[in-house]
């Protein structure tokens, strides 16, 4: 399992992941969508993930969405790399009602983003257009290559639930354990 500690004048995150979890979750950051989001990450990932963020959330939500997704990429990238004995590609598309968001990802070490999910407006008091700046400082961090495309929806609540669901599905099924693989690259190294 891996620590995190992350101190700044906007937030202050302690933080503690087991990739090869059960899905529990212990998410306190005082922005109840987010928290739920982030329960439904570990769920589907099958993470066990105990997460505080104390943040300036009377600025408002931006510092703390983003800063949880720097400790969480923090410690993604400490529990996975170096890469070896992983399958490293995953997929997913996750069907909410009327919404479906795909997510296909590697575990690359070579950050890329690519978020085509509508999030403009608000789910209750959250701004749905952190969801990319979350998305984005976690796969930076973690040094994944991470696609997240909307194929059909217009609930906002739907649509980044799905983005969730399937960045965790996918990124389970990138983790999924292959001894035969070894090192997953012709390079050798990632």
């Amino acid at each position: 399992m891996e620590t995190l500690t992350r101190n700044t004048k906007e937030t202050q995150i302690s933080a503690s992941l087991e990739v090869y979890g059960f899905g529990i979750a212990n998410i306190q950051t005082g922005i109840g969508f987010f928290d739920h989001m982030l329960q439904s990450l570990c769920k589907h990932a099958s993470w066990n993930l105990t997460l505080e963020c104390k943040g300036d959330l009377e600025v408002d939500y931006h510092h703390s969405v983003e800063d949880c997704g720097i400790v969480i990429g923090q410690l993604l990238r400490n529990s996975l790399f170096p890469i070896q004995n992983v399958e490293r590609f995953g997929n997913s598309a996750v069907v909410m009602d009327e919404a479906c968001v795909e997510c296909d990802l590697d575990l690359s070490n070579r950050p890329f983003l690519i978020f085509e999910v509508k999030t403009e407006g608000k789910v209750g008091t959250f701004d749905c257009e952190l969801v990319e700046e979350f998305f984005r400082a976690l796969v930076f961090n973690a040094g994944l290559s991470a696609h997240i495309i909307q194929k059909r929806g217009k609930n906002r609540h739907h649509l980044i639930e799905a983005s969730f669901k399937a960045f965790a599905v996918a990124l389970r099924r990138a983790c999924v354990k292959n001894e035969k693989i070894g090192i997953p690259s012709t390079k050798g190294i990632l």
